[in-house]
């Protein structure tokens, strides 16, 4: 799509933006290239929109919080279109600078930890028209920073993945056959960026090798072709995306790896690499005692503040390649509890020494659980192992179904039973599991 066209789409504020050149930024140190992680800490802390202090929110609810931030004069605000059920999604832009950074936020209706974040930092930058801050006040001089938070209203209010015809709109790059898609691939279009931040929450289970410990963040240059080549597009993306992980290591050390880069011809992040923006998908996934995701809210924050002022100085430039490849990998996921050593009772059989694993319906905040697997689970890597070598577990009624006046013990149902020191149903109870009384 031209720029004229695109302008026949998008409001002719936003449209002006895409008349800045986006030139390539010198290479040169910068005196603030290892400000951002104490400005981070101070920003996430000071700056924090205490409205929204959860991880599910409405559209509405998310901007009722951030308006008092949206009537600064150092923040402009454009219609750029509605969802599929007529939520207005809306662009913010801080900055009057020659090289375009675009951000877009929870176009996966249930991964919300980065509109969190450009919340709170919709507060630091509205404070640009009242007083001075260096590395903000550069930010506004050398970069116009778009950011589109929350592109799936729809799917936020039933806090599902996908929009409300049931598309992954991360999914849709290709066809646009969603109103979210339309909006994204204009403003892009409008824009031109130079750089972009694709921000999504992945898996909280996933764990990193080799250390095996859940993931708190996740990078990624995404491959713009399937030969997975770095031309100087993406090149620079890595780049970006090393200066993250160089900021990162010292907020949570070992908690930081290395999304899969095989090339999606569906998938926004890999198309817009290849139609020549700068892309880093950055994944939140999972801290310990973080359920509500408040501590990757502050890692997100650090993270792209500081991602911002290392493209604004021109010093992520000075960050190596092996920075960002030598992150570990995503590797695959944990389970949330894994029990070990039992003996299974089950109405009719003898005692059968089992292994049995399972998940909560949510990782973080856990509630209900559903058994994911029984048998030799000695391999399984748990975030909770109970050892219960010599003891037995009792299954509820609930656990077990009946086919033709034979009882099934299978994986998927909620989980209700008891661990006991014997056989006997009466035996002494060592712990219960599932909420079984």
């Amino acid at each position: 799509m031209s720029l004229l066209s695109s302008c026949r789409i998008l409001p002719l504020a936003l449209c002006a933006i895409a008349c800045f050149a986006a030139p390539r930024v010198a290479s040169r140190p910068s005196p603030a290239a290892d400000c951002c992680l104490d400005l981070g800490r101070r920003v996430a802390a000071e700056q924090r929109v205490g409205a929204i202090n959860a991880r599910r929110f409405t559209h509405a609810e998310y901007w009722a919080a951030v308006e008092p931030s949206l009537t600064s004069k150092a923040l402009r605000v454009t219609p750029v279109g509605a969802s599929t059920h007529g939520r207005a999604l809306r662009a913010v832009t801080f900055g009057t600078g020659p090289t375009a950074v675009f951000l877009w936020s929870q176009m996966h209706g249930d991964e919300s930890t980065a509109t969190m974040a450009l919340a709170d930092l919709f507060t630091w930058m509205a404070r640009a028209a009242s007083e001075r801050d260096p590395v903000r006040d550069r930010i506004a001089s050398k970069l116009t920073v778009v950011m589109l938070p929350m592109l799936n209203p729809d799917g936020a209010e039933a806090f599902q993945r996908e929009n409300a015809i049931g598309v992954d709109i991360n999914r849709d790059v290709r066809r646009l056959s969603t109103a979210e898609a339309r909006v994204l691939k204009a403003v892009r279009d409008s824009i031109k960026p130079a750089f972009g931040f694709n921000l999504h929450d992945q898996n909280a289970r996933t764990l990193g090798r080799p250390s095996n410990q859940r993931v708190g963040i996740a990078l990624l240059a995404p491959a713009a072709e399937v030969t997975n080549s770095f031309g100087p597009t993406r090149a620079a993306a890595r780049l970006v995306a090393a200066r993250i992980r160089s900021v990162l290591e010292r907020e949570i050390p070992g908690r930081i790896a290395r999304y899969d880069d095989t090339f999606n011809p569906r998938a926004f992040g890999d198309l817009m690499q290849s139609w020549g923006t700068s892309l880093v998908l950055i994944e939140s996934g999972g801290l310990p005692d973080d359920p509500e995701k408040q501590q990757l809210r502050r890692v997100n924050v650090i993270a792209i503040l500081s991602a911002l002022d290392a493209i604004a100085t021109g010093d992520f430039r000075n960050e190596t390649p092996d920075t960002y490849m030598s992150l570990p990998v995503n590797s695959g996921s944990a389970v949330d509890v894994l029990i070990t050593g039992a003996s299974v009772v089950l109405p009719g059989q003898a005692p059968v020494r089992l292994d049995l694993s399972f998940n909560f319906d949510d990782p973080l905040r856990k509630g209900r659980a559903r058994l994911r697997e029984i048998g030799d689970l000695d391999d399984v890597v748990a975030f909770d192992t109970v050892s219960a070598t010599g003891l037995f577990i009792h299954p509820a009624a609930a656990m077990l179904t009946e086919q033709r006046g034979k009882m099934y013990f299978r994986s998927g149902v909620p989980v209700q039973m008891t661990l006991r020191k014997g056989a006997d149903p009466a035996s002494e109870l060592v712990k219960e599991f599932g909420g079984n009384r």
